[in-house]
């Protein structure tokens, strides 16, 4: 009995313990989202008062990129993907000169038309928050952990103005068919917290209630489910893309602002070829395919362009506000091959992105019933897991670590990332297509 009692106040004071620090981070997070949102959108309206300024890309870049190496390298790319790593990696330590540079890179990258995100710094910026508060209070290594991940939860809920898929993915990013369930309460708390503060200071946030879905037919669930396959392949060229520019950077040997600025006139030179749609956060294309309107079919292709350029090559900035473009754009055109309303689709393709390349499919399901309303939950939750499975090993966040696979073929390689997943793939394919051209070879010695 002695035992049992001493266990419920044991749990008792954790709960306590942990509905304070939750808070604190909410708070901490909800005002320095704020504070970034309100930076990013002035920054934002200067540039765009005049007509060209797009063309400030390469020295934006260039500035970026110089900032982050002599500052604070580990806040390169796109913020969310550097939380994972610090948390599998170095228990959740991140400097505390992350967060201003952060900051500053990310509105010179996104003001002057980067294609980026804005979630990612907010998860950072979250997460170094509360990694400097638990190096204040001297937390153990377990606890800087859980702390960390309430920062990435509120990061994303105060962000979005979802606080429940923003505490599920805080918890739901870092595995692979795995949540951690001791974080939970937590996560909630800050993301709630976190919403709301950032509410109370102005934060504008994006609904947009789904009222009209054909009533429920096989013929249109079967059509659900097909366009989850198209979504999760879209993921894949999404991924594949993003590994691609960035083995290309990799082989650029250039001073990197220099070759940062390059990218930035490549960029400029693809906006004056194609469209300044492709610049920037796209929320005037996301809200406007959402309502039905017209979008060309290759918009997705262009934004996939556009994104990994930006943070292949020294940009600083999120993935998921992109995820959202190409997933509307996408999800459109799926609506019109497959006789659908636009709309209706566009709305389930966004979420269904996001499933499929972040690995993230009951954050994204519940992300679907906050913007889009209930009544198309069920269809895009279901389009959720089938992209989250069409996306087998790969990932837009290599340092995500595999807690369950998704086929009993590669069960060995559980509790690796996705990174050593898909070295070891490329090894095998390499090896694969060895094999079969030295057995042509000896079958045909003519070649």
């Amino acid at each position: 009995m002695k035992k049992q009692i001493a266990e419920e106040t044991v749990l008792l004071i954790s709960i306590f313990k942990w509905f304070f620090l939750a808070n604190l981070v909410g708070v901490l997070v909800g005002i320095s989202t704020s504070f970034f949102l309100f930076i990013l959108n002035y920054a934002t309206a200067q540039v765009d008062s005049y007509s060209y300024g797009f063309l400030l890309l390469p020295l934006a870049f260039f500035l970026s990129s110089l900032i982050t190496d002599k500052l604070a390298p580990e806040a390169k790319g796109h913020g969310t993907e550097k939380v994972i790593e610090a948390v599998h990696q170095r228990a959740g330590r991140i400097k505390p000169m992350v967060v201003p540079v952060k900051i500053v890179t990310t509105v010179i990258t996104l003001a002057a038309g980067g294609s980026a995100g804005k979630e990612g710094p907010c998860a950072q910026i979250g997460a170094g928050l509360a990694s400097t508060l638990s190096d204040v209070l001297r937390f153990t290594n377990v606890d800087r952990k859980k702390l960390v991940i309430c920062g990435i939860s509120a990061g994303f809920a105060s962000v979005f103005g979802t606080p429940i898929a923003g505490a599920i993915f805080g918890i739901e990013v870092l595995f692979v068919g795995a949540m951690m369930y001791d974080v939970l309460l937590p996560s909630f708390i800050a993301g709630i917290m976190s919403y709301h503060v950032s509410a109370a200071l102005g934060a504008q946030y994006f609904y947009h209630p789904i009222t009209f879905v054909p009533e429920f037919s096989e013929i249109f669930f079967l059509k659900v489910l097909l366009s989850g396959i198209l979504f999760g392949l879209c993921s894949l060229c999404l991924i594949e893309s993003m590994q691609f520019c960035k083995k290309i950077s990799g082989r650029i040997k250039l001073w990197p602002p220099l070759k940062s600025a390059l990218a930035g006139a490549v960029l400029v030179v693809l906006a004056l070829l194609f469209s300044t749609d492709y610049l920037g956060l796209g929320l005037e294309t996301i809200e406007g395919t959402l309502e039905g309107g017209d979008v060309i079919w290759w918009a997705f292709a262009a934004k996939i362009l556009f994104t990994s350029i930006t943070l292949s090559f020294g940009g600083s900035g999120g993935i998921v506000t992109p995820i959202f473009f190409v997933g509307v754009t996408c999800g459109s055109l799926v609506g019109i091959l497959l006789g659908v309303d636009p709309a209706t689709f566009a709305a389930i393709g966004m979420v269904a992105l996001l499933s499929g390349a972040a690995n993230t499919p009951i954050a994204a399901s519940i992300l679907a019933m906050e913007l889009f309303g209930s009544t198309v939950a069920p269809y895009a939750a279901t389009a959720c897991v089938a992209s989250f499975l069409m996306t087998g090993h790969r990932s837009v966040y290599p340092s995500q670590v595999f807690a369950i696979m998704k086929s009993g073929s590669f069960r060995k390689h559980i509790g690796k990332e996705v990174e050593e997943m898909e070295a070891e793939f490329r090894m095998r394919r390499g090896s694969l297509i060895s094999t079969v051209f030295s057995y042509i070879k000896r079958r045909f010695k003519w070649l």
